[in-house]
């Protein structure tokens, strides 16, 4: 089997897994069109990847090949709702070049969103990044924090906009020459500058913002960072990291944001947070928090398990007993493997394991595992 096809396999594995972990925390599945309305998009272009949108005109009006789910189940669904969704998107990624095809999986939770609702989308996203690959890293920010910094520093539109790039591309010398040009003072310079650097375990980051910050709206960001972020460290130990210079654009997001990462791939794999502006923009009352993972990104994953056709061959001759060859694969089967019994060794199927029955038993030959 060709590397592609282990990666396409697994995607339609890792699909699946998703869906059955969201159901199992109550999420239903959105099914949705692939086209919506021109309009939808060019009036959220700055919530897009990109701005580059495939369009088509039908009866009149303008459409276009959905580059995103998230506007289409604010627009089209329920203010209270739960769900998740496997949809394909069209649109040019990050730094490439002509649209593709990609899978997107993900889950959006709408209405009144507590303290209880945000960790468990947090969590869901930890166990998205376990199904991925056992090695992952959940980053958690809050944008009410990254504000309090930035208003404390009093800076220019301008200036807010390039210190937010800056944290972003977690580039020192930009935050720097901006604090500079802008003359602001040497401690609000270094409550910049620690957005940046600033990352780690929630019980060592947190502690020194609580104290950095004024009383109000920004020890409250802390507090309800630090009350998620130690919840899920208690699941995930040092998978669970602070880190500021994650960011969403701020005309969309509020509250808390957050990436995963898995080993072997460079760049985010998921990401999400608090929309709850967004809802807004859209004319909905409600709270909203979500994620997609980027099911696209798999592709770059150094070391991908491989796929068999079949777990277990088990082999058997013309002197076999038919009950007891009946009996041993369904017995491998209740064990939840799948089994193909067959004369010889199949030529153009690959399996994990090899076995042979031997009078009414089974004896392994080859296992892969």
């Amino acid at each position: 089997m060709t590397r592609e096809s282990e990666v396409a396999r697994t995607e339609t594995r890792t699909v699946a897994r998703l869906g059955a972990l969201y159901r199992s925390y109550g999420y239903a599945q959105y099914k949705m069109s692939k086209f919506e309305e021109y309009e939808l998009y060019v009036r959220n272009k700055d919530f897009l990847v990109s701005n580059q949108i495939i369009t088509f005109t039908d009866n009149g009006r303008l459409m276009a090949l959905k580059p995103d789910v998230t506007l289409s189940i604010i627009r089209n669904g329920e203010e209270a709702q739960k769900v998740y969704y496997n949809e394909h998107v069209y649109r040019v990624p990050k730094g490439g070049a002509g649209f593709r095809e990609m899978l997107q999986v993900g889950l959006e939770c709408m209405g009144e969103i507590d303290a209880f609702r945000t960790y468990e989308v947090l969590m869901l996203a930890a166990e998205s990044l376990a199904v991925l690959a056992e090695d992952f890293v959940l980053d958690i920010s809050h944008m009410g924090v990254v504000c309090a910094a930035l208003d404390a520093a009093a800076l220019s539109p301008a200036g807010r906009a390039a210190v937010l790039r800056a944290v972003a591309d977690k580039s020192l010398q930009t935050v720097a020459a901006v604090c500079a040009s802008e003359g602001v003072c040497a401690e609000t310079a270094a409550l910049l500058r620690a957005l940046v650097t600033d990352c780690g375990a929630p019980a060592d980051v947190l502690p020194r913002w609580r104290a950095a910050l004024p009383e109000g709206e920004a020890r409250r960001a802390v507090d309800e960072l630090a009350a998620t972020a130690l919840a899920l460290v208690e699941r995930y130990g040092a998978r669970i990291r602070i880190d500021f210079s994650v960011l969403n654009d701020m005309g969309y997001y509020n509250g808390i944001v957050f990436k995963g990462f898995v080993n072997g791939v460079p760049a985010s794999v998921l990401s999400g947070g608090r929309y709850d502006t967004l809802m807004r923009k859209m004319g909905k009352r409600a709270g909203a928090i979500g994620f997609a993972v980027y099911m696209d990104e798999l592709a770059r994953l150094t070391d991908v398990p491989p796929v068999y056709d079949v777990d277990t061959v088990l082999l058997y001759d013309e002197t076999a007993d038919l009950a007891a060859l009946r009996a041993a694969v369904e017995a491998l089967v209740a064990e939840g493997v799948s089994v193909s019994a067959e004369r010889a060794v199949p030529e153009k199927r690959t399996y994990r394991r090899l076995m042979r029955l031997v009078g009414e038993g089974v004896e392994t030959i080859e296992d892969r595992a």
